[in-house]
C-alpha cells in the first residue's frame, strides 16, 4: 500500500533510495550480431526486445505530448555491495556524470539541456537508475549520450576525491543533521543483523572516507553490463524505431558474466529487539517493525503470497486514508484529551529483494509516554486480530489502492518507473494489473489471519526516538 507522508517515512526514503534484483546465471559471451528478438506484451501494451548483447529494451508509446522519457535501469544497488564498499553504488551513480574520453566532466548534462531536456539519477537498495526527459525528436541523440557514458565512464582519482567530499556533505545534510534519518538508520541496523538492507544506501561516513578509485571502478566493471540493464522508453515514439536506435547506440558493448548474487543471509529472529536513540528532537517518536513475508511474484499461488497481499491490505486498513484505524484511535479521537499522537503511519512494501518489514510509527504527543503510544499502536493490530475487519472497510482500501495505481501512472515518467521496477524484480511488465485482479480475492478473514499470525514479540523490533535531555 502507498505510505502516507510522515516525517520518519521521509527519513526512511532517504535511507532506502538516494538520488530488486532477480537474475539467473551469468550471461554467455556475446554472440554474433543478429536481429533483436522482439515480442509485444498485449496485456500491458508494452513492446519489449532483447538485443544480442543481452540489453532489455522496453517501449511504451504515449502520444499525449511530443516528449519521451528514457530510463536506464541497472540491476545493482546497495544490496550488492560488501560491507567494506558500502555506499559505492551511490558514489558510482555520481561518477557517471563525470565524463568519458569523449565527454568532458559535466558535458553529458549540458548536452541534454541543449536538447531541451533534463536528467537525473537515483540509487536504491536494489537498483541504480539514470533518466532523462527530452523532446521526442531528440531521443536518438539522448540515447547515444547515455550509451557513451554507460560503456566508457572515465575519471581521475582526484575527481573522485572531490565528489566524495560532495557526497559526505550530502550525508551530513540529509542524515547526520536529520534526527529521524539517523534514527531510521539505527533502527534498520537493529532490526537486521546480517542482510545488506541494514546499511544505508548512501553508506556510513567511515566508508565514504575510505573509498578509493579502484573500488569504484571495480564495481563499475563488475555490474555495468548490458545483460544487467534495461532501457525503458515511454513517450511519443515508434517502438520498432526505438529498438533499432538501441541496437545502434548500445549494441556494441558486449555482455559480461555477472558476479554471483549474495543470498538472503538474514538469520531468523526469535525475540524482541529494542532501540532507544536520543537526538535533537522535541517530541518522541515510536517505530515498530515486524519481519513478515514478501511477494516473490504477482502470480505466486502460495499461502505466503496470499499473506503478503493480505498484509498490504492490512496496512491500508491501519493507515490507508484519513479515517483509517490508527488515525482515529491515536490522533482524531472523539475526546481531545485522549489524543496520544500528532501523526501515525503504517507501511509495507510488497516487492523487494531483501527481507520485508511491516512498519508502524507515531510521533508522540507532548506529555504522553512513549510506552503508552507503543501499546496503543499494538492494540489496534490486536483489535483486528480479535474482531476482524468489515467487507466495506476492505473494499474502501482496495478501491483507494486501485485509484492510486491509476493516478500514479498519469505521467510518462511514472509509467517508465513502474515498467523498470517490474523488470528489476523479474516480474511480468503488467504486474500491477495482475495484482489488482488478485486483490478482490483477499477476504476479511485473510486480513484477520495475518494480524493474528505475524505481530507477536518474536519478530518485532521496537525503536524509540527520544529528546537528548531525556538521556541525562
Amino acid at each position: 500500500m502507498r505510505q502516507r507522508g510522515r516525517a520518519w517515512l521521509a527519513a526512511a526514503a532517504v535511507a532506502c533510495a538516494v538520488a530488486c534484483a532477480v537474475v539467473g546465471p551469468g550471461a554467455p559471451a556475446w554472440a554474433a550480431p543478429a536481429e533483436p528478438a522482439a515480442v509485444v506484451d498485449q496485456a500491458a501494451r508494452v513492446h519489449t526486445a532483447t538485443l544480442p548483447n543481452g540489453l532489455t529494451v522496453i517501449v511504451q508509446p504515449d502520444r499525449r505530448a511530443p516528449t519521451a522519457v528514457m530510463m536506464l535501469w541497472l540491476r545493482v544497488g546497495a544490496m550488492d555491495e560488501s560491507d567494506r564498499e558500502a555506499g559505492v553504488a551511490h558514489v558510482l551513480e555520481h561518477m557517471m556524470f563525470k565524463g568519458t574520453p569523449r565527454l568532458a566532466e559535466g558535458e553529458y548534462s549540458r548536452r541534454v539541456a541543449a536538447l531541451g531536456g533534463r536528467d537525473n539519477a537515483f540509487t536504491s537498495r536494489d537498483v541504480t537508475v539514470y533518466h532523462v526527459q527530452v523532446p521526442a525528436d531528440a531521443l536518438r541523440e539522448a540515447m547515444a549520450l547515455e550509451a557513451e557514458r554507460f560503456a566508457h565512464n572515465a575519471w581521475s582519482a582526484e575527481t573522485l576525491q572531490r565528489e566524495l567530499a560532495v557526497i559526505r556533505e550530502e550525508r551530513r545534510q540529509r542524515i547526520e543533521d536529520e534526527p529521524q534519518a539517523r534514527f531510521y538508520e539505527q533502527f534498520m541496523a537493529t532490526a537486521l543483523l546480517a542482510h545488506p538492507y541494514r546499511r544505508p544506501v548512501i553508506g556510513w561516513m567511515a566508508n565514504l572516507e575510505a573509498l578509493d578509485a579502484a573500488t569504484v571502478r571495480g564495481f563499475y566493471q563488475r555490474w555495468y553490463a548490458p545483460n544487467n540493464a534495461a532501457l525503458v522508453v515511454v513517450g511519443d515514439v515508434q517502438p520498432q524505431q526505438v529498438v533499432a536506435w538501441a541496437q545502434q547506440t548500445f549494441g556494441a558493448r558486449p555482455a559480461r558474466v555477472l558476479p554471483a548474487r549474495a543470498p538472503d543471509a538474514e538469520p531468523e529472529q526469535r525475540g524482541l529487539r529494542r532501540l532507544q536513540w536520543h537526538d535533537r528532537v522535541r517530541q518522541p517518536s515510536v517505530l515498530l517493525g515486524w519481519r513478515v513475508p514478501k511477494l516473490h511474484h504477482p502470480d505466486d499461488p502460495s499461502s505466503e503470497a496470499r499473506d503478503a497481499l493480505a498484509l498490504a491490505l492490512l496496512a491500508g486498513v491501519l493507515d490507508g486514508h484519513s479515517a483509517a484505524r490508527l488515525e482515529r484511535a491515536l490522533v482524531r479521537t472523539a475526546d481531545p484529551a485522549a489524543r496520544l499522537a500528532d501523526n501515525v503511519s503504517a507501511g509495507y512494501d510488497l516487492s523487494a529483494r531483501g527481507p520485508a518489514l511491516f512498519l508502524v510509527s507515531a510521533t508522540v504527543r507532548p506529555g504522553v509516554a512513549p510506552q503508552q503510544v507503543e501499546q496503543a499502536l499494538r492494540a489496534e493490530i490486536e483489535r483486528i486480530a480479535r474482531d476482524g475487519v468489515s467487507a466495506a472497510e476492505l473494499d474502501r482500501v482496495r478501491n483507494q489502492w486501485a485509484a492510486q495505481q491509476v493516478f500514479a501512472l498519469d505521467s510518462p515518467f511514472a509509467q517508465a518507473r513502474e515498467l523498470g521496477e517490474h523488470w528489476a524484480l523479474g516480474w511480468p511488465l503488467d504486474a500491477s494489473a495482475r495484482l489488482l485482479q488478485r486483490m478482490p480475492t483477499i477476504t476479511p478473514a485473510d486480513v484477520q489471519r495475518v494480524a493474528q499470525r505475524y505481530f507477536g514479540d518474536a519478530t518485532l523490533t521496537v525503536g524509540w526516538l527520544l529528546p537528548q535531555e531525556d538521556a541525562r
